[in-house]
């Protein structure tokens, strides 16, 4: 099996044990602690052979005082079985502070404030029906609370093709990277979501390991990756030349294009080049050009950013989990920092996807 380097953690199954309860020798008692919120898709992705469920806690502190956060166990229901555990530096790493500075401990949190848990549970082959969270804090007293409970979706993955040809193309992301697609949540239409919680940036590289190439990838032909209907677009706005200007938010997708894939899937193709091939309303057929690769919008260098949500909203929308067929894992990048600093990527064993791994180099057809 491939290592995979997901920044923040990766969560894996514990062996059968009893019911988790408060620490042996710790007294609980009733008091005000936690609201705890269950955000994201239900539904497993198995990257490069591990088997993911990845969604995110929220959890709001109504207490008068603060509160610190010290275990945190998922467990399955209804036989309350642990399945993984987060403490310690593993939690802190998992952790984000809504709004807090930097420095400081997300596992403690003031009154009325709220800490976000991005969660990667590795599955178990038999998926239970449901998951729950045991919550342990230290207020004026021990405490625990329970809940959080996700119904797990057991039906397979809709499969998309490629969104490129050829290549060498650089899958870059990383779940735990601090300003990463993941750990953005954006609250534009009246609830938090993190549109980009499964979303790549693919950017060319050179051949044989060369971290760059003869071409960026600048002017690449996108592909549409399954019959579907233009839902969204927009168009016009200018490839950068020389210093680029600062971005509002609402421009920050640059030129994209949202196709709908139907069943309440939406994928969405950004930072296109201007003069799309396509318009609202459209049909387009699995492998059509529908545009060309840019770097419009919010963009440090032409790449095409893709991912799948659940409305046609750039940002107002939930990332959903989605398999990609078709393209050959040949190498990878350590890490987002190696592929920035222009060092190579390692060649590996090719190797056949349904989901790269973080930083994963890959061929298309």
């Amino acid at each position: 099996m491939l290592r995979l380097r997901f920044g923040a953690m990766l969560l894996c199954l514990l062996p059968e044990a009893p019911a988790a309860h408060a620490a042996e020798g710790r007294e609980t008692q009733l008091q005000q602690a936690f609201a705890i919120e269950a955000r994201g898709t239900p539904a497993p992705v198995v990257i490069e052979g591990v088997r993911l469920l990845r969604y995110e806690l929220h959890l709001t502190n109504f207490a008068a005082r603060p509160l610190s956060l010290e275990r945190l166990t998922i467990r399955a229901r209804p036989s309350a079985r642990p399945l993984a555990n987060l403490e310690g530096e593993s939690l802190a790493r998992a952790a984000l502070l809504v709004g807090g500075e930097r420095g400081i401990d997300p596992r403690t949190i003031e009154p009325g404030r709220r800490v976000i848990v991005y969660i990667d549970l590795a599955m178990p082959e038999s998926l239970p029906a449901q998951i729950d969270h045991l919550i342990q804090f230290e207020g004026t007293s021990a405490g625990e609370v329970i809940g959080g409970t996700l119904a797990v979706d057991p039906r397979p993955l809709p499969q998309l093709g490629p969104p490129l040809r050829g290549g060498p193309w650089a899958a870059i992301y990383d779940p735990g990277m601090e300003r990463g697609h993941r750990r953005v949540p954006y609250a534009v239409a009246g609830q938090v979501t993190i549109p980009g919680r499964h979303a790549i940036d693919w950017m060319r590289v050179g051949d044989d390991g060369a971290a760059l190439g003869k071409s960026d990838g600048l002017g690449a032909e996108v592909l549409a990756v399954a019959d579907a209907v233009v839902a969204a677009a927009r168009d016009g706005m200018a490839e950068p030349v020389g210093e680029r200007p600062a971005v509002a938010l609402a421009d920050a997708s640059g030129n994209y294009l949202a196709l709908d894939l139907g069943g309440g899937r939406f994928a969405f193709y950004e930072h296109l080049m201007p003069g799309l091939r396509v318009k609202v309303g459209d049909r387009v057929r699995r492998g059509q050009v529908i545009g060309r690769l840019g770097s419009t919008g919010q963009a440090s260098r032409p790449h095409l950013h893709f991912h799948v949500a659940d409305a046609a909203s750039t940002l107002g929308a939930e990332g959903l989990p989605y398999r990609l067929g078709g393209g050959t894992i040949v190498g990878r990048f350590p890490s987002i920092e190696t592929f920035g600093q222009n060092a190579p990527w390692t060649v590996t064993k090719a190797a056949p996807t349904d989901f790269p791994g973080p930083n994963a180099v890959v061929l298309f057809p």
